[in-house]
């Protein structure tokens, strides 16, 4: 019979101590060795776990940053970059006659050195489109611009947009209120933008002398107390009338109290209007200082006696070349502005020039 063979040699010790209470047994056996299969479940699941609560975290900070944002927005305090052609300018009345603006290309020039420091203001659309509530003029240097220049940076304008929901009469209220501090919009203007208030039918207040408390409730009373005087002068005039905004403030007030007296009048000054046809701005204030001077003898008398410099201060506009002068003349003043750059023509040329001028003013 073939020996067993031994599948293990194990080599007992022959010195063991005869006092077993001798040798140290340990009391607790050793903690099991992780395999490293266990090793890696037990760190990805470590990992899972800690990238979920870094997750979490992420969503809470955006979701508290989205809540911000949508509250600022609704402010008004969020600026965002607007296409051109995505805005409509159809819902408000502007306050601007139509015609040359020569502060425009002060404006544009301004824009297009330093860029545009005030953003517009837009009110969104159900259409995905929106409707300028401030900076008619802001978005008008802009589409000038992208024409005359084809710049894309032209083609969208810093704007703050909110959500729809503010009333008309809140709406055009803000645009007044900003319009107000140009010191270049004429009482003809403001009366013409309240009676156009007054006439459009989504407004509750049709009586136009009652919209100048609501549209022009920043100004001072005396100031809406010559709008109401310009309003009788506009309501029977405005089609007849091609140079509204340059009627000074005293000829506006004497032709308002004149057409209040006597209503005829208005009747009179259109068919003198209408006999001159080509008219320019000199002629038709002329014409309208003509019926004044009758009407009052306190205009009359402007004539004979030295007047104040506000009651002679005259503005009108001049066709140069493809543009447009805008003059201002006063006691003891003559503007000129025109978009040329003046200090480009020799000196000597220039004086030439204005000697000339003054000499045929003599």
């Amino acid at each position: 019979m073939a020996k067993k063979r031994r599948m293990f040699d194990i080599n007992m010790p022959t010195d063991l101590p005869a006092d077993t209470s001798e040798v140290s047994v340990p009391t607790s056996a050793p903690a099991p060795r992780r395999g490293p299969m266990a090793t890696a479940i037990s760190e990805a699941a470590s990992s899972t776990r800690q990238r979920q609560e870094i997750e979490a975290k992420i969503r809470a900070e955006n979701d508290a940053l989205a809540h911000e944002h949508v509250r600022l927005k609704g402010m008004g305090l969020i600026m965002e970059l607007v296409p051109l052609n995505a805005i409509s300018t159809s819902k408000l009345t502007r306050d601007r006659a139509k015609g040359p603006d020569m502060e425009l290309a002060e404006l544009k020039q301004s824009i297009a050195e330093i860029g545009l420091s005030n953003p517009i203001r837009l009110e969104t659309r159900t259409d995905g489109l929106y409707e300028l509530v401030q900076g008619y003029r802001r978005l008008s240097a802009y589409r000038e611009l992208l024409e005359t220049t084809s710049d894309e940076q032209f083609s969208v304008i810093p704007a703050v947009v909110t959500e729809a929901g503010d009333t008309l009469e809140d709406l055009y209220r803000r645009m007044v209120d900003e319009n107000l501090v140009r010191k270049d919009i004429s009482f003809g203007e403001m009366a013409k933008l309240a009676l156009e208030y007054a006439n459009d039918p989504e407004i509750e207040e049709n009586d136009a002398d009652k919209a100048v408390a609501t549209l022009f409730k920043s100004a001072g009373y005396q100031k809406r107390s010559y709008i109401r005087n310009f309003i009788r002068v506009v309501r029977v005039l405005d089609g007849q009338i091609k140079y509204l905004p340059q009627i000074p403030r005293a000829l506006g007030l004497a032709l308002g109290s004149l057409i209040e007296a006597k209503p005829e009048t208005a009747a009179k000054i259109t068919k003198a209007l209408d006999a001159v046809p080509s008219r320019t701005p000199e002629q038709e204030l002329e014409i309208l200082r003509g019926f004044a001077n009758e009407g009052t003898g306190k205009v009359a008398a402007a004539k004979k006696a030295p007047s104040s410099p506000a009651s002679v201060r005259s503005t009108f506009s001049l066709p140069v070349g493809t543009g447009s002068a805008k003059c201002t003349a006063a006691q003891g003043k003559l503007e000129i502005k025109l978009d040329r750059d003046f200090s480009s023509i020799d000196q000597a040329r220039l004086e030439a020039a204005i000697k000339q001028l003054l000499s045929s003013l003599d």
